[in-house]
């Protein structure tokens, strides 16, 4: 035996020599310390597409109900958004266990179809990867297994109701269970387990929508959490408020306002929750986070943060009154007014009147008040555009002349001449009743494009010009025609790098009811970008607010071959959306004979003036101021009377801010002075 343990012990050593001897031959192997693809704590998916400054988020609006705050989509923008590799980052890889919970609150009415909280959907194929949606009694989830598209359905599931509910999903392996406001779960065993290999790569989160309109969420959402690797329901459950349980809320939606304690009984409403100190600096703690403070002195708006007291509004004009200023009796009716500056010369407003003499006039602001300055030789006057290249001020007009009349219709292009300080003739271009002059320059060369509206035997549908100013002949040429169909007005605009040309359409020879089209500027020519049906169109106005692009169309008139005209109908703005790069309905506002929009500010507030021209009885109608109102879009001020109203110009000068109308039935233009305070 003691031969054999020898003989062992030998082996043994000769084996640990032959290791140590090997050992520097063979190269270190680290070990890395095993990761998941993210990290095990709940991960707020609504807080990382909502502003933490405050701002406001197109296609979004905070809403309060129930005693608790949510946020309303209206639309699938890319701002609500974000690339599954911020939060997988170790690896590509959604969790094979995890929970979400999510808080909602949809009305009965709204649910139709199968609406989105959330999707996992990777971009370059435009295909679902992950998806959790709801019906009015059913909740799924949907997702890409080993075998295609799985779906695990908890059904007769109350949400649509108008409450809020909480619900917590839980996946692990075969299993999956459903907890409503912390009641009795409800469990799923499917066949295949969950994937523990569902590639994320090249996806991005949507929240509230799967990327489209179809499936965009119509409730309120408060609370959208993933919990990697574990059931949140025991964090959450049991709790006090189980409908309103709390993992991870957005901070803009979880400091609800301070209630007073002064009245048990009689607790207020959301709308008067907010508590607005007057006076003095009051203390900004967190017992007053959410509340106002209104400095008397400074006249300014302030909210606090629990900390810090942040200013909201202060010493901003703001539109008060809208007075009577000037009655402006011209020789005829007026089509269109146009305002612009001459250098070291003053303000001017160049008037479109119908009658051919002694013409259009051409008013000079001098002292506070609108003076004759010159009389320029038109026929039928339509419109008028002023526009520069280089040093050189011109101004174009567009005649609308039949075969009646005995001339040749042709429009004319006036220079302003320094030396006799006054416009002077300069090139004329034939037009086919025009209706429309638009001036801009793009890539430091100048167009002038040319709204045709029918020719002499009537036809509508026909070519419209955009001319190229040639430095050599120093003309205006053609450059390129565009099919129109009775093109009332072109709108020039510029988004980033990109140049567009609106028409609007208002008679396509049978019907009102037809399509305006909107052109990008694409390799020296306007090309196609999209087409809206719009009703005897007679007005495009682009604005900014912030960084969002709205167009507003003016709709004059709905007229079929059959049925009678209909003159009280739905003018619209639209916004574009940067998602789906085309304009989306934003607005819908009631008009009467819409002809013209015009946009203006003052301070930090914004609105539009419509011109109502007919309701299908009368031409005196009042035509309407409407301010932005953020959420709620575009809110009536103002009425203002007027009679046939054809346009809206504001201007600014050294004695305040004015609105100037011309009418078309009437000749009487007027000027109304803008009060602010």
């Amino acid at each position: 035996m003691e031969g054999q343990h020898n003989l062992v012990s030998s082996l043994w050593l000769l084996a640990l020599q032959w290791c140590l001897l090997l050992l520097p031959l063979t190269e270190s192997v680290t070990v890395m310390p095993w990761k998941p693809c993210t990290d095990l704590h709940p991960v707020d998916l609504l807080s990382r597409v909502l502003p933490h400054n405050g701002e406001a988020l197109a296609g979004v609006r905070m809403v309060q109900e129930g005693g608790a705050r949510g946020v309303q989509l209206f639309k699938p923008t890319q701002a609500l958004t974000f690339p599954s590799s911020q939060l997988f980052i170790n690896c590509a890889h959604f969790p094979a266990e995890f929970s979400i919970v999510a808080t909602l609150k949809v009305p009965q009415t709204r649910v139709k179809k199968n609406e989105y909280l959330f999707a996992v959907v990777k971009e370059d194929v435009d295909q679902l990867l992950l998806g959790l949606r709801f019906s009015k009694n059913k909740v799924h989830l949907i997702y890409r297994g080993s075998m295609g598209r799985e779906r695990l359905s908890f059904k007769r599931i109350r949400l649509a109701d108008n409450h809020w509910h909480s619900m917590v999903l839980a996946i692990s392996g075969h299993h999956a269970t459903l907890t409503l406001d912390c009641g009795i779960p409800l469990e799923l065993v499917h066949k295949q387990p969950f994937p523990s290999d569902l590639s994320t790569d090249g996806s991005r989160f949507h929240i509230g929508s799967r990327r489209k309109w179809k499936g965009l969420f119509s409730g309120l959402l408060r609370q959208l959490v993933l919990l990697p690797g574990s059931d949140a329901t025991s964090r959450v459950c049991p709790s006090s408020k189980p409908s309103l349980v709390d993992l991870s809320v957005p901070t803009i939606l979880s400091n609800l306002p301070v209630k007073s304690h002064m009245n048990d009984v009689l607790l207020p409403p959301y709308e008067t929750e907010v508590r607005v100190t007057v006076g003095s600096k009051p203390a900004c703690t967190g017992a007053e986070q959410g509340q106002l403070w209104f400095d008397t002195l400074k006249k300014g708006l302030f909210l606090c943060d629990g900390a810090h007291w942040h200013s909201m509004l202060q010493d901003k004009d703001r539109l008060d009154y809208v007075d009577d200023y000037q009655d402006l009796y011209t020789t005829s009716e007026t089509q269109d007014i146009e305002l612009f500056q001459i250098p070291s010369v003053g303000m001017f407003a160049a008037m479109a009147h119908r009658a051919t003499k002694p013409g259009s006039a051409i008013y000079r602001w001098t002292h506070g008040h609108f003076q004759l300055y010159q009389n320029i030789s038109t026929f039928k006057a339509q419109a008028w555009k002023q526009f520069t290249i280089g040093r050189k001020m011109f101004l174009a007009v567009s005649n609308s002349v039949g075969p009646a009349d005995g001339k040749q219709e042709l429009s004319v292009i006036y220079r302003w001449s320094n030396k006799r300080l006054k416009f002077l003739r300069y090139q004329t271009l034939e037009t086919h009743s025009a209706r429309d002059w638009e001036a801009f320059h793009i890539n430091n060369e100048a167009f002038l494009a040319v709204a045709n509206h029918r020719t002499d035997n009537g036809n509508h549908n026909i070519n419209s010009v955009v001319y190229k100013w040639n430095p050599g002949t120093k003309t205006f040429e053609v450059n390129q025609t565009i099919s129109t169909s009775g093109a009332y007005d072109w709108e020039f605009f510029t988004v980033g790098p990109y140049h567009f040309l609106a028409v609007a359409n208002a008679f396509d020879g049978i019907s009102t009811q037809t399509d305006s089209s909107i052109y990008i500027w694409l390799g020296g020519a306007f090309q196609l970008f999209q087409t809206i049906r719009t009703f005897g169109a007679t007005d495009w106005e682009m604005f900014q607010i912030g960084n969002r692009v709205f167009l507003a169309v003016a709709n004059g008139h709905m007229l079929c071959k059959r049925g009678p005209s209909l003159y009280t109908i739905n003018s619209t703005i639209y916004e574009l959306d940067m998602t789906t790069k085309m304009f989306l309905k934003f607005q819908d506002i009631v008009t009467y004979s819409a002809v013209d929009w015009e946009f203006f500010s003052l301070g930090d507030e914004h609105f539009l003036v419509v011109a109502n021209s007919y309701d299908g009885s009368s031409y005196s109608l009042n035509s309407v101021i409407y301010r932005w109102q953020g959420y709620e879009g575009f809110v009536p001020v103002h009425r203002l009377p007027t009679i046939g109203c054809s346009d809206w110009e504001f201007f600014t000068s050294a004695e305040g801010s004015y609105l100037m109308y011309s009418s078309a039935k009437a000749p009487l233009s007027k000027v109304f002075k803008l009060r602010i305070h």
